[in-house]
């Protein structure tokens, strides 16, 4: 194993540097919302590549319970949206921001309070960390909000969730309405992907669904020696599932993702791979391959 150069890791000429560079990362989100973790992957030198495990599709209902409580939003004091698909699917149903009327909006994540602004809507609650736990913590209670609006709480989601978030707030006092908004269902895998994915080093994990359709497309066996989660909840799926976790972003979004692998790799927290062995499940491409992350740890 040759010895790292002093002034960092060894560079190929003409490869793009960064603090990424030479490492291949497996972007696992869904195709239409990929491009902000892979583009800035790449701006670190990264060699990422895509592999959606899922797609997001309309409920079984075609929308219609979702529609029907956007005709009554009235009868709602609070909207909850903690992803932006749900932010989608709840705006595509308005016919303008006017139609909210006195209805609050509480959000979770960068991502969708972005999603949001591209409706131009603006969260009245964003908890500082994007987890169910920390809005319940500053959501009010129904004593505390204008008596002569209903003590109702719409929640739009995708059909399978944790039910933290619904059944905090009924523990605050509030009646909530929990409407499937989307659902997410396995993407198609190619022999393409398979190819890609047995010459990585670092997968990357977004959401619990990202894990689940991750094993059940791919197993275990093509496990890239690193794993990195967005958050705790990501985690924590990852782990039921007796994966071994490298990266936790303490700040949940693409680039609180990125910059957790970044520290970790620039830690030397693995042992530096020079020679990829050949193993089975992998591709003969990625033998010999540089690496900067080290060797398939396996399952905790």
């Amino acid at each position: 194993m040759a010895p790292t150069p002093p002034n960092g890791p060894e560079q190929i000429p003409g490869q793009i540097s960064g603090p990424l560079a030479g490492v291949r990362v497996v972007v696992t989100r869904p195709r239409h919302q990929r491009s902000a973790l892979l583009d800035r992957l790449r701006a670190e030198g990264a060699d990422a590549i895509s592999v959606p495990t899922i797609e997001i599709v309309d409920p079984l209902d075609e929308g219609k319970d979702l529609a029907r409580a956007v005709s009554d939003l009235h009868t709602f004091t609070w909207v909850v949206f903690t992803s932006a698909n749900a932010v989608s699917r709840f705006c595509g149903l308005l016919r303008d921001s006017r139609d909210l009327g006195d209805v609050r909006i509480a959000a979770i994540g960068t991502a969708t309070v972005a999603e949001l602004a591209r409706h131009e809507l603006v969260a009245d609650l964003v908890p500082e960390r994007f987890i169910a736990e920390f809005l319940l913590e500053a959501f009010p209670l129904p004593s505390q909000s204008d008596p002569s609006r209903p003590g109702r709480v719409l929640y739009p989601s995708a059909e399978v969730t944790r039910d933290v978030l619904p059944r905090g707030l009924r523990e605050l006092g509030w009646e909530v309405d929990e409407v499937v908004a989307y659902r997410t269902i396995p993407a198609s895998i190619t022999d393409s992907d398979r190819a890609a994915v047995a010459s990585a080093d670092v997968v990357t994990f977004t959401s619990g669904s990202t894990v689940e359709q991750w094993l059940a497309a791919f197993g275990s066996a093509l496990l890239p020696p690193t794993v990195a989660c967005i958050g705790p909840v990501t985690a924590d799926v990852a782990r039921r599932h007796d994966l071994r976790i490298s990266v936790i972003a303490s700040t949940h979004t693409v680039d609180g993702l990125v910059d957790a692998l970044i520290a970790y790799v620039a830690g030397g927290k693995s042992e530096p791979a020079r020679r990829r062995r050949s193993t089975p499940g992998r591709s003969p491409s990625g033998a010999g391959r540089r690496s900067r992350i080290g060797r398939r740890r396996g399952r905790a």
